[in-house]
């Protein structure tokens, strides 16, 4: 049982709020992961204590909302970027318990910047308006679906890294990787409790891991679920991630057993 992420987005012609994941995730989830995909609300509200005791893992998904500056002292967005505040109330605790519960964790674009805000680290807002950078971004109306699967650029792999481990050969041995590239946001500072594995060209942080944590929790700032049918990377850390999930079920239920036997 693998949590999706929702977020809260306007529907129809009224605009009326609905909890929203694309059909990538819930199609990565049933394809290499081999799970059963569960959308998780934008409740606004801390669900930790009543979700993780039902789930195996956790996909914190990408989406054009940014975090809210004010969870980690930043300043104002610009106008007009789009916040999700029902979210990041549900997400941020949710990764904190996650983590503490061992709970295996893949958090993409969007969710690596959660992930970082949620363990004490700072985002920059607009990576392409600073000194030497790069622009991550791509235009959300672009029409040409090769803008969500092709390669933007390569990253350098911290080749001894959890994610290298889950790699393919080659791209562990040549400690690069081409990913896909559509964020402004990105690390600034950097969690405590956050690694750096991978870095972009203008040296922008583009994958970590979380120290000490005792199960998968890692994340990219790319975005594997959209090629991984097509790139073997892609579908290599959606494999490493489920074989995990796998695992934490099966420690889930033999706890579950066991305590049933007892009464």
């Amino acid at each position: 049982m693998i949590g999706i992420s929702c977020c809260q987005k306007p529907f129809g012609i009224f605009g009326t709020p609905n909890h929203a994941a694309s059909d990538s995730y819930v199609r990565v989830v049933r394809g290499p992961a081999h799970g059963t995909p569960v959308l998780l609300p934008a409740a606004g509200e801390d669900l930790s204590e009543e979700l993780l005791p039902h789930l195996d893992g956790l996909i914190l998904t990408g989406s054009r909302s940014n975090v809210w500056p004010g969870h980690y002292d930043g300043p104002a967005h610009a106008d007009g970027t789009p916040e999700d505040h029902c979210r990041d109330a549900t997400t941020l605790p949710l990764i904190r318990a996650a983590i503490e519960n061992g709970v295996p964790l893949l958090a993409i674009c969007r969710g690596m910047q959660e992930l970082n805000v949620a363990l004490g680290g700072s985002l920059d807002q607009r990576i392409q308006d600073l000194p030497g950078r790069m622009d991550h971004s791509t235009p959300s109306d672009q029409p040409i679906p090769r803008v969500r699967t092709g390669k933007a650029h390569g990253v350098r792999i911290e080749t001894e890294g959890a994610l290298a481990r889950v790699l393919t050969p080659p791209a562990r041995q040549a400690g690069r990787l081409a990913v896909n590239s559509l964020h402004n946001q990105g690390v600034q500072r950097l969690a405590p409790r956050l690694v750096a594995e991978a870095w972009a060209p203008d040296g922008t942080v583009e994958a970590v891991r979380v120290e000490g944590a005792t199960a998968f929790a890692i994340g990219v700032q790319w975005h594997p679920e959209y090629d991984w049918e097509h790139d073997a990377d892609s579908r290599a850390i959606f494999l490493a991630f489920g074989q995990a999930c796998a695992a934490h079920r099966a420690a889930r239920l033999g706890h579950t057993g066991l305590a049933q036997a007892a009464e």
